[in-house]
This record gives C-alpha cells, sequence and structure tokens, in this order.
C-alpha cells in the first residue's frame, strides 16, 4: 500500500508497491524496452559519423598528438612536440586518445567513443530514474535524454562534454544507489566521478553538487552526523580524484611539460579559477562580459554562437532554444506540482529524493548558464539534459498513476499543453521546415490535453497516454533527427541543420575540404622538432591532422597566450628546433587567456613582428611561409 499527498487530501492506494519499491522485480516488457532504447540510441548517434570528419579541430589535433607521443597524450597536448595544451584538462583527450592508440587515429577511433559514452548516459540515467520511480519512469527519462537535440550533437562530437555529461550521470547514479543501501561506499564512488569530471571541463562539473548534496543529507539512511559524515566523504574522494592531477602538473618542472593553455600562470588551478571557470560566470579573465543589449565587451564576441544576453529568457532564446528548451517548460511545471505533492512525504521518500536530484540539477544548471556574464556557447546545455529528462520521467509518470485524482490530470494536462505551444514557437523560428508539425503538435497537444483533464474511462486511458507521449516527444524528436542528418563541423556546432558550424576563421590554405599540396609536403619533409609554427590553433590544428607534423600552435587556442614568450620563441629557432613560421588567420594575436581581450602587446604579434623582419618569405598554396632555417 502506499499513500500520497494530492493537494490536502492524504489519499490512500491499495495497488500493490511500485517496481521502484523492489529493483529485483522486473516486469516482461522492460528488458526488451530497455534493449530497444539503447540500440535505437546506439544507431542514432553512429549514424554517419564519419560525415562529421575531424569535428572540432582543436581537440583532434590534441587526440592525434596524444596518439604519437605518451607526454601529449598525459598533458592533452595541441601537438606531438609539447608546446601547449588544450584550455580544458585532458580527461576526454585521453579516452579518445586511447582508443586511437589501439584502433589507429581517424575519425571514427576519436568519435565512436564519444557515442557510445551517450549511449552509457542513456542507460544509466534509465538505472538511476527506474530505482526511485520504476521502469516506465526510467524508460522515458532514457528517451527523453536521447532524443534532445543538443545530446544528440555533442555525443557525436569530439567535445569534452560528452565524457562530462557521462559522469555526471554516473555520480548522480551513485547518489541513488546511496538511498538503498551502502551510503559511504556510493558517495565515496559519486566524489571519485564528480573528481574526473572536473578533469574533463572544470568548474562546469560542480554545478549538480548542490543537488547531489541535498539528496545526501536528507534522503540517505542514518542520523545526521552519519549523513554529513558521508558527504564528507564524497568531498574527500573528489578532491583526491582530481587533485593527483593537479599536485602531478603542479610538481611536473614546467620546462618539461607544454604550457597550460588559457592559463595566465601555466597553472592548470589558475585556468580552473580563471579563464574557464568562475571568469566564465563572473565575466573577465580573458572572458568579456555580457550585458543585456551589450555586445560582450572590446573585441569579444556576441551573437548566437555565444550565447546572446544574459538574463532569464536565455534558455529560451534563439541561441539555447532548440538545443535544449522543447521540454523545459513542462518539466518545470511537474517540478512545482511534484515539489508540492510530495511536501509532507518521509525524508527518505524516493519520488522526493529523485526531484531533488533531478530537480537541483535542472535548476542550478539552467540559473548558471543563464546568467553567465562570460564566455557561453549554447552547446554547453547539453549539461541540463540529464536533469531535464530526469523530472520529465519521473514527473510524468507519477501523475499518470494518480490520474484517478484531478489535480493529477490536471497538471499533466499543463505539461502536454506548454509542450505543444512551446513547441510550435520553436518551429516556428524555422517556418519552411516541416511546416506541418507545429499546427499537428499545436492542435494535437491542446486536444489530448483537455481530454486528459475531463478525464476517460480505462478502456481509453492507454491509448491517450499513446497520444500524449507522442505529441510530447514528436517535436524534440524530429529536431534531432535533423541534427543528426546534418553534417556539423568546427569549434561552434550547434543542433538542428549544419547552420555555420563554427564562427571561426578558416584557416590559410583552406580546411579539410582544400588541397595545399606543397605546404604539406613541406612541412612533412623536416626534421627539427616542429615542423613549424604559427599564431593561434586554427591553422595548426588544420595542417597537423593533414601531415601528421607538430606544428606549434603560438599562443594556444585564440593566440592569446604568453607561450611561448619571444625570447623562448628566438631561442628556439636559434636552437634549430622549428623550420618555418605560417602566417594564419583567426583571433591570433589578441591578448589574454583565450585571446578576447584585444591588444597588440601579445605574445604573438611580438613574434610575428620579428620573424617578418629577420626572415624572407615565399607564398606555398597561398599560405605565406618563412624559413627560419634558410
Amino acid at each position: 500500500m502506499t499513500t500520497t499527498m494530492i493537494d490536502d487530501v492524504t489519499v490512500t492506494d491499495t495497488a500493490p508497491e511500485p517496481t521502484a519499491a523492489r529493483p529485483g522485480v522486473r516486469p516482461r516488457w522492460e528488458r526488451p524496452a530497455l534493449a530497444a532504447l539503447l540500440v535505437l540510441t546506439a544507431a542514432l548517434y553512429l549514424w554517419s559519423l564519419g560525415s562529421l570528419g575531424y569535428g572540432n579541430q582543436f581537440y583532434a589535433a590534441a587526440v592525434q598528438a596524444g596518439t604519437q607521443d605518451l607526454r601529449a597524450w598525459l598533458f592533452g597536448s595541441l601537438d606531438s612536440a609539447n608546446a601547449i595544451t588544450v584550455d580544458k584538462p585532458p580527461a576526454s583527450i585521453w579516452v579518445m586518445a586511447a582508443a586511437g592508440r589501439i584502433f589507429g587515429f581517424n575519425s571514427w577511433s576519436m568519435l565512436v567513443p564519444q557515442a557510445l559514452m551517450g549511449v552509457g548516459s542513456v542507460g544509466l540515467l534509465y538505472a538511476a530514474v527506474r530505482r526511485t520511480n520504476g521502469p516506465a519512469a526510467g524508460l522515458l527519462a532514457g528517451t527523453v535524454l536521447a532524443l534532445t537535440p543538443v545530446a544528440a550533437l555533442m555525443f557525436r562530437y569530439n567535445n569534452p562534454d560528452a565524457l562530462l555529461v557521462l559522469l555526471l550521470v554516473v555520480a548522480a547514479y551513485a547518489v541513488v544507489r546511496a538511498i538503498d543501501t551502502n551510503p559511504t561506499r556510493w558517495v565515496a564512488l559519486s566524489g571519485v566521478a564528480l573528481g574526473f569530471a572536473f578533469l574533463t571541463k572544470l568548474m562546469q562539473a560542480f554545478l549538480v553538487i548542490p543537488a547531489l548534496a541535498v539528496v545526501v543529507l536528507v534522503a540517505t539512511a542514518g542520523g545526521v552526523w552519519t549523513r554529513v559524515r558521508n558527504l564528507l566523504i564524497g568531498l574527500a574522494a573528489m578532491i583526491a580524484s582530481a587533485g593527483w592531477y593537479l599536485l602531478l602538473v603542479q610538481r611536473w618542472p614546467a620546462d618539461a611539460r607544454p604550457y597550460i593553455g588559457g592559463s595566465t600562470d601555466n597553472s592548470l588551478l589558475e585556468l580552473a579559477i580563471g579563464y574557464n571557470g568562475l571568469g566564465r560566470v563572473l565575466g573577465g579573465s580573458g572572458n568579456p562580459t555580457r550585458t543585456p543589449g551589450g555586445s560582450g565587451g572590446p573585441g569579444g564576441p556576441g551573437g548566437a554562437a555565444f550565447g546572446g544576453d544574459p538574463g532569464f529568457t536565455r534558455m529560451f532564446g534563439e541561441a539555447f532554444g532548440t538545443e535544449i528548451s522543447w521540454l523545459l517548460p513542462a518539466a518545470v511545471i511537474g517540478l512545482i506540482a511534484g515539489a508540492w505533492f510530495t511536501r509532507r512525504e518521509m525524508r527518505t521518500d524516493r519520488t522526493r529524493a529523485a526531484l531533488l536530484l533531478w530537480g537541483g540539477w535542472m535548476v542550478v544548471t539552467a540559473g548558471v548558464l543563464s546568467y553567465m556574464k562570460g564566455i557561453v556557447h549554447p552547446y554547453y546545455t547539453i549539461a541540463l539534459a540529464p536533469g531535464v529528462a530526469g523530472v520529465i520521467g519521473v514527473a510524468v509518470v507519477e501523475l499518470w498513476r494518480g490520474r484517478a485524482y484531478f489535480a493529477s490530470r490536471l497538471v499533466l494536462g499543463l505539461m502536454l499543453a506548454a509542450t505543444g505551444v512551446w513547441s510550435f514557437v520553436l518551429l516556428d523560428r524555422t517556418p519552411d521546415w516541416l511546416p506541418w508539425l507545429r499546427w499537428t503538435v499545436l492542435v494535437g497537444a491542446i486536444a489530448v490535453a483537455a481530454v486528459l483533464i475531463v478525464g476517460l474511462d480505462r478502456r481509453r486511458s492507454a491509448a491517450l497516454a499513446v497520444a500524449g507521449l507522442l505529441l510530447g516527444v514528436a517535436p524534440t524528436a524530429a529536431y534531432t533527427l535533423e541534427t543528426v542528418i546534418a553534417a556539423h563541423s568546427g569549434g561552434l556546432p550547434t543542433s538542428g541543420s549544419a547552420r555555420g558550424g563554427s564562427a571561426m576563421p578558416r584557416p590559410p590554405g583552406g580546411g579539410q575540404d582544400q588541397d595545399a599540396t606543397a605546404l604539406e609536403h613541406l612541412l612533412t619533409s623536416t626534421q627539427t622538432r616542429w615542423a613549424a609554427a604559427t599564431v593561434g590553433s586554427h591553422t595548426a590544428g588544420d595542417l597537423e591532422l593533414k601531415t601528421g607534423a607538430a606544428i606549434m600552435a603560438i599562443g594556444g587556442f585564440s593566440g592569446g597566450d604568453d607561450a611561448p614568450t619571444p625570447e623562448q620563441f628566438q631561442r628556439y629557432v636559434a636552437d634549430g628546433q622549428i623550420r618555418y613560421f605560417l602566417v594564419g588567420q583567426g583571433f591570433g594575436g589578441r591578448k589574454g587567456p583565450g585571446g578576447f581581450r584585444g591588444g597588440t602587446d601579445s605574445a604573438g604579434n611580438q613574434i610575428s613582428a620579428w620573424v617578418k623582419d629577420n626572415f624572407a618569405s615565399q607564398t606555398v598554396d597561398g599560405v605565406t611561409v618563412y624559413d627560419l632555417q634558410g
């Protein structure tokens, strides 16, 4: 028997306990349904991966370097000669480069692990939600995650976000297991997952900590001090699993490893706190501060690729809306209703714990992403997707179980109607794409919602449920399929059709689709430590992937890091370690971490000026080349 709260009336249900209360008991349909979900997710994410090429060439170059040199693999260097790292810790590079070492480096060996991480995330989300609310809720949550456009985009791409989400879902699953048994062990495992998530994408991993901590303190067994102790153990595990690498980087001689890209002092900790940490939230530290209606500060980015204006509506705006918000209004309604209906349940109530977990994940992540003043890209919202999916799975199934009561039907109807209306708005932003879909979903969702609120007999309830689910997921599913069909590339991918792919300049000599055979031959025939150097990673990464040669990306990603210094570069040249200097396009030479502060006194600009003053140039395949040993 179960007891639930509907409004202010205590309702006693004599139906059997839900499957969630007995994790070992599985209905006959569960395993086939789960297998279908995972197989279809794998097919979706693996579909035509080869069309994506190397995806984000910035990370692809680092993966290639990691297959060529163990030190480059350990530190996430942009080149096999170890000049400078990517502007993130290397955990995702470790996975992709390991696959490249086993199977040979190519687009498939790099991207298949990302797709499998997506399948793993869907499966673990199912398992976590199932333990609290049963298999139907788990399957719905997994389906919603799989069919979220930004998830389909990034689980098929080589950015760090795929591994980040997988590790965050692992952490959440461990906390759910801590509700049932051995909380100390499972909370510690959650901390380990969070530590490695930090080594994947720094402080973005910490956005889920408030939700996880609340569940540990509120819903796990034991007295207050036992729960506090378990939380501290989880914190210690997180620090240890991330701290070993921070300590390794700090203690490793700076002249024997690559410069930490994006940092101001060659420190991974400073990178975490500055450019890729609090700087993203507060602005500054190489992150142009954005204000409503502003341009992002001098030299700073603007437009949809950089998130648009901060504020409450960012998740629903032009940049973020189609990535993540299809079911976000429904999730908000479901979370509010669930919080009200479970407000008087016991401390360890599983449904309330699930709402605290996934709802807290959703609210904190959406809030931070909405109000970030620094650099933010729409694909960051993949970290929000599991929270939204978890809330939808829990809320829809629990409300459907209580459909005998008007309050439950009303909330379900509002969730469906809100989904139909908001999907219409999102689809109307591209009116020429499937114009019939937005009207079908709008009219159908409102009609089914009205019938649901009024109520139906048991014979027709199954058909009503199917219709509601289809109408609810159809728009996001259609947009996800469009995302998979399109061939995305570049550093700033967006879901849907491949619109723009990257706001970054194309490297001189072209990208993957252009030949530069003479230049490639020139680089592959060198015997120096670095075949060439150029300011920024855009030209360097492209040529590294084409030739396999080590190309020094002066200043890192955008050319703004002071690495190497002009003096160091001149010593490299004097020692015969660099053969050519290439004049590239892009952000090269802009001062500051990430290259977004502007200015003419950066190391990249000084090095460029010195080379032009002291060496003769030639043009090879449309690229200006300086022979530093000529």
